[in-house]
C-alpha cells in the first residue's frame, strides 16, 4: 500500500477515534485500489470524505486492501465507496462476498472511474450502472438536473456548469435513473449523439441501493460544495435506514483457495498421458508405453507394464480407459500406436489382474489407420455413465504449410497436408470423437444417436462428433451425458480477411451428435476462405450452412451437416467475448462436471458449490478455469481455480470416488522425464483449520549478551481466529505470551527457540528456530571499481576483499592472516553448475547440500569415500552427472532398489524436491575428476577476463570470497562461515534472460534453444544494468518458421520503452518452406554509460503480426 494512503489511514481512524459518536453511528468503506491508471484525487477523495463523516456523524474508513472484502467484514458497513478503482480489483471469492452484501441490502456509491473497473464482471456493470468508453479533454460542460426530488440533486439550481474530465459511457443499464444528464452542445467530445447522456444516476439493485457519479477526476473537484453536497447526497441514498439481511442473499459463497491444498503423489514421470481411477488407486500411463499403478493404501508408484508401442511425432500410448465394471471383469482399454512399419492405432482392451497387465489377453476392438508423417493423434479414451466408450482421434493433418489457416491442400499427393480428407471425411475416424459400446466378447455395437447411422452409404457409424482438430481431453457429464472436450488450434497468430480467423482453441459441448466445422470454421463458426494452394489465391468464405466437401482426398459424403459453434474460444490474444481466458499459447482441454452425486460414500470431498460446474484448463496456460452453466446449459460465467498453485502443464483430470480431484501434469519441457511431472490430489479441508506459525527474529547468531526481537506477527489463522501465543526460549515451560516478545540470552550456547500458536479452538501448532549465542558472525565485503557486471576481452576490474570479525580481528589491520581468506575467479561455462565454483570453498563454508544430509538420515547408509549400506558418494558422483539430478531425486524421494545390487533404498517422502536437489548437487561434487578451473587470488588485486571462448561468450565468471572464523573456543561447532560473489555476465544474454518482457510472449523450444516468441508491435525486452560503455553495435538472433510473413523493427532504447533510441534495424522474414535463422548487427550511438537497455518491436501497419521468434542478443565492444 503507498505511504500516503497508510498514512491518510492513520488520520482517518485519529480523527473517528476522538470524534463524539454513538452505537447508532454508520460507517461506510472508501476503497480506491488501482489496477490501471491512478487517479491523483484518489488522496483528495479521502481526505474530503473523512471530512464529511466527521460533520454528518458517520465513520469512514479508508483501504486498498482488496482482501478485506469478506461477508464478515462487510456487514458493519452501511455503503462501500469505489473511489476511482480501475481494472480488476477483487477476486472471485471477494466479487461473490460483494454480491451477497449487496444482496442483503447493502449500498455502493462510485465515483468517476468506478465505472472503469470489473470490466469482466457482468453483475458489476449492471451495479454500477455503465463502463467508461473515453472522454475529451478537460473542459468545462453545462449539466442538467433531471430529478430534484433526490438527496443528492435537491440542493443543485436546474443547470450547473463545473470544469471536469467527463466520461463517455456504453453497456448503460435501462434500469438506472438518472439525476444528472451533461449538455454536448456546451463542450467538444461527448459521443452519445442524440441519446442521453447521463452523469449521474441511481437505482436499486438486486436487494441493494447503487449511486453513482461521473465527477471527481480533479482534486478541486472534492473541495466543491455543490458537489460535496451532491455526493453526500448519494451517501446518504446507499446507505439506507435498513439493516443488512443475509437470509435474502442468493449468490453462494466460493471457497477459500486456502482450503484447498495440493498434494504430490508422484513426480520425476516421464510424459504422462491419461489416469484413469481403480478400486485401490490411480492407473496411469507414459507415452512411452509405460503402464503405472499408484496404491492409496502403500502410497507407492509401481510400473506394471511396458507396453510395445510406436513412439514418435505425438504417438505411443496415449489413451486409458478403466471398464466401468472393472471390480468384476479387471478389464482396462488402451490407445496406442502399433508398433511396426503400417501406421495405425489400436483401441484395445486387456486384463489387469492383481497389478499385473496381462498382454495375451488383448482384445482389438478397432484400429485407426494414419500417416506418421506429421501430427495431431488426439489421444483419450472416456467412459460415459451408460457404459459408452468416447475415443478422440486427432486430424492427423500437417499444419505447417498452410501459414497457421486452413490445410486444404487438393495437390496431387498432399493428403497429409488436407484436413478434409480426415476431419470432415464422414468416412475416416480421424479428427473426431467417436462413440462404440464395447460388448463382452471384445468386439463393440454402435449406440443409437451416433452421428451417422449404421449402413449409412460413405460414413463411419462411430462417429459422434466430426470436424475436429486434435481433441485432445474430454469429460462426460454424467447428469444429462452431455461431452465436453479441448480443441487444439491453428498456429495463426492473427486474422487474415483473405484467408481466416486468428488461430483458436475451442471448448466444445456436444449435447448430441454433430459436425463442428474444422477446417473451415473455427470458434463461433469463423469462416476460412477456399484457397487455392496452386496458384495461392483466395476465394469466398465457406458457407457454414451449406459445406460442401469437394477434396479429391474425401472418401466420404460431399453435403456435411449443419456446423455447431464452440461453447468458449479464444486466441492467443485476448478476445472481447471471454476476456478472462487472456494472452498466450492454445492448448485446451475439458475437465469434469462435478455432480456431488457421483460420490456418496465421500466424506471429504469438494463442497456443493461446485455443483453442476464444469472444470476447463489449459495446458499451455497452467491454469484451471470453473465455468457456470445456465439452466439451458449455456455459458453464463467462469472463474479461477486455485489461481496462486502451480500446475505445469496439465495434462488430465477427474474426481475420484472419494470426491477429491486427481490432476496428472506434464511438465514444462516437451518429450523428456520432467521433474514437475507429477501425478497429484487436490484436497479440500473442511471446517476449522489449524493455525500457522512462524518465527520471526532480527538476528539468530551472536556474541554475549544477545538480544533478540522476536515476532510471531507472520503467523496466521485461516478461518480469522484470536490468536494466543507460547514462547520457550530457554527453558521448558512458558516465558512468554507476548506476540513479538524481547528476549536477553545471557549464556552461550546453541537453543531451540519454540513457538506455539493457539487459535481459540483449541487448535495448536509449533514452529522452532536455532539460536546460536556466542560467536558474532563475520562480515565480508567484495569491492570492485567497476559499476557494472558485465565482462568483455581484456576487461580489467581491480578489486578487494575486506573481512571483518568482532572476535577474529579485521583483515585490513592484519589481525585476520589474509591466508585464511580463500579467494577465487572461475569461469563457467554455459550450463555448467554453479557449485563447481564452490569447491574450493568447502574448507571455509558449508555447502547447503551437506547440512541437510547431517540433519538427515542419509549417514546411517552413506559416507562420502566408503561404502556403509550403500554406496559412498564419490562412487554416485562417478556414476552419474548432472543430467541425472532429476532420477537421483525421484530414487531418494521414492526409493529404489536394483541400482547398487540387491541393497534397497528406503523412501523418503517427507523431503522436499528442492532440498533433495540441493543434496544431489553436493554429492556430485565430490566426483574426485570435477575440478573448478579457479584461480586462488590475493585478497586484493586486478581480474583480467581472458578464459571464454571467443566464438561463444556465454559463459560466466565468479568471483568468488569465504571466511570462517574461529568460533568460540568454549562452544562446540560455533564457527560461522561467511562467503560472497560477483556474478560478471558475458556480453551474450539469452532472450528468455530478459529481467522484464510485455505480457503475453511466451518462451519455447526450438532445437535446444529457447525462444521468446508471440512478438507483435510494442512488444519488449528489458534488460536492467547494462554496461553502455564502449558498446557500438547489438547483434540480434531471431528465428522464424516457415509459410509465414514476419514484418516489423526493432527499436534499441536506453532506460525506457520510451527512452532515447539508440539505434533500430527493419526486421523480416518469408519462406514458403524453410525454418529461417538470422543474426541482425544493429549499430549504436549510446548517451549513458550504465542503464537498462530495451529493445522495443514495432509494426504500426498490422499490429498483430508477428515480428519475430528472439534468441539472443550480442553486446559488441
Amino acid at each position: 500500500m503507498p505511504k500516503k494512503i497508510t498514512k491518510l489511514i492513520a488520520y482517518s481512524l485519529f480523527f473517528l477515534f476522538i470524534s463524539s459518536c454513538t452505537q447508532e453511528e454508520k460507517r461506510i468503506l472508501v476503497f480506491s485500489k488501482t489496477e490501471e491508471f491512478r487517479h491523483s484525487s484518489i488522496e483528495a477523495g479521502q481526505i474530503a470524505l473523512i471530512k464529511m463523516g466527521l460533520k454528518h456523524n458517520f465513520k469512514v474508513d479508508t483501504t486498498e486492501d482488496a482482501s478485506l472484502f469478506t461477508e464478515e467484514n462487510l456487514k458493519q458497513y452501511s455503503a462501500v465507496i469505489f473511489l476511482n478503482t480501475t481494472g480488476n480489483i477483487l477476486d472471485y471469492a471477494q466479487q461473490a462476498d460483494f454480491e451477497r452484501y449487496i444482496q442483503a441490502g447493502g449500498g455502493y456509491v462510485g465515483i468517476h472511474a468506478a465505472t472503469d473497473t470489473e470490466y469482466d464482471w457482468k453483475w458489476y456493470n449492471e451495479l454500477v450502472g455503465a463502463y467508461f468508453n473515453g472522454h475529451p479533454k478537460i473542459q468545462e460542460a453545462k449539466l442538467k438536473i433531471l430529478k430534484k426530488d433526490h438527496a443528492a440533486t435537491s440542493k443543485i439550481e436546474d443547470h450547473w456548469i463545473i470544469k471536469e474530465e467527463w466520461y463517455n459511457f456504453k453497456n448503460i443499464n435501462p434500469k438506472i435513473h438518472v439525476l444528472i444528464e451533461i449538455d454536448e452542445e456546451s463542450y467538444k467530445g461527448g459521443t452519445h449523439k442524440d441519446k442521453l447522456h447521463p452523469m449521474s444516476w441511481f437505482h436499486e439493485f438486486d436487494g441493494g441501493r447503487s449511486f453513482y457519479t461521473g465527477m471527481g477526476h480533479l482534486d478541486e473537484t472534492f473541495e466543491n460544495i455543490l458537489f460535496l453536497q451532491h455526493l453526500l447526497g448519494g451517501i446518504k441514498y446507499a446507505m439506507g435506514d435498513k439493516k443488512l439481511d443475509y437470509s435474502a442473499v442468493h449468490s453462494p459463497r466460493v471457497p477459500e483457495e486456502n482450503r484447498f491444498v495440493k498434494e504430490v503423489l508422484d513426480f520425476n514421470l516421464n510424459e504422462p498421458m491419461e489416469m484413469e481411477e481403480t478400486p485401490n488407486g490411480i492407473l496411469f500411463i507414459e507415452r512411452r508405453g509405460k503402464i503405472k499403478h499408484y496404491n492409496f493404501t502403500d502410497k507407492v508408484t509401481k510400473e506394471i507394464a511396458q507396453l510395445d508401442v510406436f513412439y514418435g511425432n505425438e504417438d505411443g500410448l496415449i489413451g486409458l480407459a478403466v471398464d466401468l465394471n472393472f471390480k468384476n471383469n479387471n478389464w482396462i482399454y488402451l490407445f496406442y500406436s502399433a508398433p511396426g512399419e503400417i501406421s495405425k492405432q489400436h483401441i484395445s482392451r486387456f486384463d489387469l489382474i492383481n497389478d499385473s497387465l496381462i498382454l495375451d489377453s488383448e482384445k482389438l476392438l478397432l484400429t485407426i489407420p494414419t500417416i506418421r508423417k506429421c501430427c495431431h493423434s488426439g489421444g483419450s479414451l472416456e467412459f460415459g455413465a451408460d457404459g459408452n466408450l468416447y475415443i478422440g482421434v486427432g486430424d492427423n493433418t500437417n499444419p505447417f504449410e498452410s501459414q497457421g489457416f486452413a490445410p486444404i491442400d487438393e495437390r496431387l499427393n498432399r493428403a497429409l497436408w488436407d484436413a478434409q480428407r480426415s476431419a470432415s471425411n464422414t468416412n475416416d475416424l480421424r479428427g473426431k470423437i467417436l462413440r462404440i459400446t464395447p460388448q463382452d466378447d471384445g468386439t463393440y455395437t454402435i449406440p443409437k444417436g451416433n452421428l451417422f447411422p449404421k449402413g449409412t452409404e460413405k460414413t463411419r457409424p462411430e462417429i459422434y462428433a466430426m470436424g475436429l482438430r486434435n481433441p485432445f481431453r474430454f469429460s462426460i457429464d454424467s447428469q444429462n451425458g452431455n461431452l465436453y472436450w479441448g480443441d487444439v488450434g491453428p498456429d495463426s497468430g492473427k486474422e487474415d480477411s483473405l484467408r481466416g480467423p486468428a488461430g483458436m482453441g475451442e471448448f466444445n459441448q456436444a449435447r448430441k451428435a454433430g459436425y463442428w466445422g474444422w477446417p473451415y470454421t473455427r470458434g463461433n463458426n469463423q469462416l476460412y476462405n477456399d484457397y487455392n494452394f496452386t496458384t495461392e489465391e483466395s476465394g469466398e468464405k465457406f458457407d457454414p450452412k451449406n459445406i460442401i466437401n469437394d477434396s479429391p482426398n474425401n472418401t466420404g459424403l460431399k453435403k456435411l451437416p449443419l456446423i455447431q459453434p464452440s461453447l468458449i474460444w479464444y486466441s492467443y490474444d485476448k478476445i472481447n467475448e471471454f476476456p478472462w481466458l487472456g494472452k498466450g499459447g492454445v492448448n485446451p482441454m475439458a475437465g469434469p462436471v462435478f455432480h456431488t452425486a457421483d460420490f456418496p460414500n465421500s466424506k471429504e470431498g469438494f463442497p456443493d458449490y461446485f455443483e453442476n460446474k464444469l472444470f476447463i484448463y489449459e495446458w499451455m496456460r497452467d491454469w484451471i478455469y470453473i465455468v457456470t452453466l445456465d439452466e439451458n446449459q449455456n455459458y453464463s460465467h467462469a472463474e479461477s481455480f486455485m489461481p496462486n498453485s502451480e500446475f505445469s502443464h496439465p495434462m488430465d483430470m477427474f474426481f475420484g470416488t472419494d470426491g477429491k480431484m486427481y490432476v496428472l501434469e506434464y511438465g514444462q519441457k516437451w518429450n523428456v522425464r520432467n521433474i514437475d511431472a507429477r501425478l497429484c490430489r487436490i484436497n479440500y479441508i473442511k471446517g476449522n483449520r489449524p493455525p500457522l506459525a512462524k518465527i520471526d527474529s532480527d538476528k539468530e547468531v551472536g556474541a554475549l549478551p544477545l538480544t533478540i526481537q522476536f515476532s510471531a506477527k507472520e503467523s496466521k489463522d485461516y478461518d480469522n481466529d484470536n490468536l494466543t501465543y507460547e514462547w520457550f526460549f530457554t527453558k521448558k515451560e512458558v516465558q512468554s505470551t507476548e506476540m513479538n516478545p524481547v528476549f536477553t540470552f545471557d549464556k552461550i550456547g546453541i537453543y531451540n527457540v519454540k513457538l506455539k500458536v493457539t487459535d481459540a479452538s483449541g487448535l495448536s501448532v509449533t514452529s522452532n528456530k536455532k539460536i546460536l549465542v556466542g560467536n558474532d558472525p563475520p562480515q565480508l565485503n567484495i569491492e570492485i571499481d567497476s559499476k557494472d557486471m558485465i565482462y568483455w576481452k581484456n576487461k580489467k576490474v581491480n578489486y578487494k576483499v575486506v573481512v571483518k570479525d568482532r572476535e577474529d580481528g579485521s583483515s585490513e589491520n592484519q589481525t585476520i592472516d589474509a591466508s585464511r581468506i580463500k579467494v577465487t575467479l572461475n569461469y563457467l561455462a554455459e550450463g555448467e553448475d554453479l557449485i563447481i565454483a564452490t569447491l574450493g570453498h568447502q574448507q571455509n563454508s558449508i555447502p547447503k547440500g551437506k547440512l541437510l544430509i547431517d540433519n538427515s538420515d542419509c549417514k546411517a547408509c552413506h559416507a562420502i569415500k566408503e561404502k556403509v549400506n550403500g554406496p559412498s558418494y564419490i562412487d554416485i558422483a562417478a556414476k552419474y552427472n548432472n543430467d541425472d539430478i532429476d532420477y537421483l531425486v525421484g530414487s531418494v524421494i521414492k526409493g529404489s532398489a536394483g541400482t547398487w545390487g540387491e541393497t534397497m533404498m528406503s523412501a523418503h517422502p517427507q523431503l522436499k524436491i528442492e532440498e533433495v536437489q540441493e543434496m544431489i548437487k553436493y554429492i556430485l561434487s565430490n566426483n574426485p575428476t570435477l575440478k573448478s578451473n579457479e584461480k586462488n587470488l590475493a585478497t586484493s588485486g586486478t581480474l583480467e577476463f581472458k578464459e571464454q571462448l571467443k566464438s561463444e561468450e556465454e559463459g560466466k565468471y565468479i568471483l568468488m570470497a569465504s571466511y570462517l572464523d574461529s568460533g568460540n573456543p568454549k562452544l562446540k561447532n560455533s564457527a560461522l562461515s561467511v562467503r560472497d560473489q560477483i556474478v560478471f555476465k558475458g556480453p551474450k544474454i539469452q532472450a528468455e534472460d530478459a529481467d522484464e518482457r510485455t505480457d503475453g510472449l511466451g518462451d519455447w523450444n526450438n532445437d535446444g534453444s529457447t525462444l521468446v516468441g508471440s512478438i507483435v508491435h510494442n512488444s519488449f525486452l528489458k534488460f536492467e544494468n547494462q554496461s553502455f560503455k564502449n558498446l557500438n553495435s547489438i547483434k540480434l538472433a531471431a528465428k522464424y518458421n516457415p509459410d509465414y510473413n514476419y514484418q516489423g523493427k526493432v527499436e534499441i532504447r536506453e532506460k525506457s520503452t520510451t527512452g532515447k533510441i539508440i539505434g533500430e534495424m527493419e526486421l523480416g522474414y518469408f519462406d514458403k518452406e524453410k525454418i529461417g535463422t538470422k543474426i541482425y548487427q544493429i549499430p549504436v550511438k549510446p548517451n549513458i554509460n550504465i542503464g537498462d537497455l530495451f529493445l522495443v518491436f514495432k509494426n504500426p501497419k498490422d499490429e498483430k503480426q508477428f515480428i519475430l521468434n528472439a534468441d539472443w542478443i550480442l553486446l559488441n565492444r
